[in-house]
């Protein structure tokens, strides 16, 4: 569930991204995360704290933290 969460986290954040015309570098630059940070969020190769997140969903005053209706919850016992 939580691999599901942070790859939902990272496409949203994409298309936010890319809706706004916002670079990696601008991104960083009005949210205050590190643009290597959200270049590795982006592309899957990590996963943000939650400070992270919140302060890119506050830079591009989008929803990112998935409301978790979209995320399967398949669980083995």
């Amino acid at each position: 569930m939580a691999a599901e969460a942070v790859r939902l986290i990272a496409r949203t954040l994409a298309l936010a991204l890319n809706d706004q015309s916002l670079s990696l570098r601008a991104a960083a630059v009005g949210s205050g995360v590190n643009r290597q940070v959200i270049a590795d969020l982006v592309a899957g190769r990590s996963w943000p704290d939650v400070a992270t997140v919140a302060r890119l969903a506050h830079f591009t005053g989008t929803t990112l933290w998935p409301d978790g209706t979209n995320i399967d919850r398949k669980r083995t016992h």
